[in-house]
């Protein structure tokens, strides 16, 4: 027997507070009580078969007082007349609160949308698209309000976060609540006090007019008669971008490898320096006009990742060659060929024939699936003997085939 009982008519209305739809209406004024839930009762058979069992049904039904029921009187031809349960009605919103247990979260959320109305109405359709995520923030919804109001007096502030001054508020607290603060504050600001390219939670500080700690690039001479710091012989040093961007070196090559080791052991080479790629992207070696009077060489791991670094690259340098990063390289350390997790598939329209060819054949597949050859394994003689090569090319092209 599948008839309705209680317990399926629960299941109903607490379907509508999953949801959220019960919270909405207090957002939106929708008014849903007296509100008719689905019933499914006995048929001619049933009563005819199991007058019995529809007789408990019915008066368990009955028996519940958070259920208003219609009656229908029912003519049999054995059981004669019969009043069954017709339709069944929740009569108000505080008697579907009251059966779900939902109260104390309806008073919380209430209390919140009154603020909200109060302070921030123009935050009232986030109330109502997420009313449960709200009702879990209810804690610190005063806080959130705050921030969004401190920043509609203070748009743009041009400070780090850690120097707003919000009571009861603190960069941990904003932090971990960026996501939600984001969707508040591109509701609540005007459109000039957002920058609308800075998206996603990492750029929180960009996007809403604050200062971000400072880029930093790494990077050492590989000649010892570039003085970057005089009195020292090629310093590791770690710059900000700004102060990279303004550097005045007399250099003709720079290298750029996206591993340490690599970057610490890479072979002396006259007028070069060479940079550490991880951690900034290239973002921060954009604003370094200086960079394109030199030639650029690029190493990074022979799989379709470091391609797409490559391919990113040039977008902003569009001379960059490539370093070690050929098919004769990855022929000659099949030895040490590895798996990449999970390869790229898209295409790269800045690479040259000949990275083409090397990464179609790693994007499809063409030697095994997800072939990979990591720079830190190609033999240091291999590194130094392709070095040589390319420094007696006066062009600064690479020489495949070493």
């Amino acid at each position: 027997m599948n008839w309705t009982d209680a317990s399926d008519l629960k299941a109903q209305l607490q379907r509508l507070w999953d949801r959220g739809a019960l919270l909405r209406d207090g957002v939106s004024g929708q008014q849903r009580f007296p509100l008719r839930l689905t019933l499914k009762g006995p048929g001619s058979t049933d009563i005819t078969e199991r007058f019995d069992a529809v007789r408990v049904w019915a008066n368990a039904l009955a028996a519940d007082s958070h259920v208003q029921l219609e009656w229908q009187e029912v003519r049999h031809r054995v059981q004669g007349l019969q009043s069954l349960p017709a339709s069944a009605w929740i009569a108000s919103l505080d008697d579907a609160l009251v059966w779900l247990g939902k109260r104390r979260e309806w008073q919380r959320f209430s209390e919140l949308l009154t603020a909200t109305r109060n302070a921030q109405p123009a935050l009232l359709p986030w109330l109502e698209k997420r009313p449960l995520q709200a009702l879990e923030l209810a804690s610190v919804w005063p806080q959130l309000l705050a921030v969004v109001a401190w920043l509609q007096a203070q748009p743009q502030p041009g400070i780090y976060l850690r120097q707003m001054d919000v009571p009861g508020v603190h960069t941990k607290f904003i932090e971990a609540h960026r996501g939600v603060l984001a969707e508040l504050l591109d509701l609540a600001l005007p459109a000039q006090a957002v920058d609308a390219s800075r998206t996603g939670v990492s750029q929180f500080v960009a996007r809403y007019g604050f200062k971000d700690k400072p880029l930093r690039i790494r990077f050492r001479a590989l000649d010892p008669a570039i003085q970057v710091v005089p009195g020292l012989v090629c310093p590791d040093l770690s710059l900000d971008a700004a102060s990279f961007a303004r550097l005045d070196l007399r250099i003709q090559r720079v290298f750029i490898t996206e591993n340490e080791i690599n970057f610490l052991a890479f072979p002396a080479v006259p007028d070069a320096i060479i940079i550490f790629g991880a951690g900034y992207g290239w973002e921060a070696l954009s604003k370094c006009n200086w960079l394109h009077r030199c030639a650029i060489h690029y190493w990074g791991d022979i799989d379709t990742h470091g391609f797409a670094i490559l391919d990113q690259l040039r977008s902003h340098f569009g001379h960059v060659h490539s370093l070690l990063m050929d098919r004769t390289t990855l022929d000659a350390h099949a030895a040490f060929w590895g798996l990449e997790p999970s390869p790229l598939r898209i295409d790269l329209p800045r690479l040259t024939r000949e990275e083409q060819d090397v990464y179609d054949t790693l994007r499809d597949n063409r030697i095994r699936a997800g072939l990979r050859l990591e720079q830190e394994t190609i033999g240091f003689a291999w590194v130094e003997k392709y070095l040589q090569a390319l420094l007696q090319d006066q062009n600064g092209a690479t020489r495949p085939g070493l």
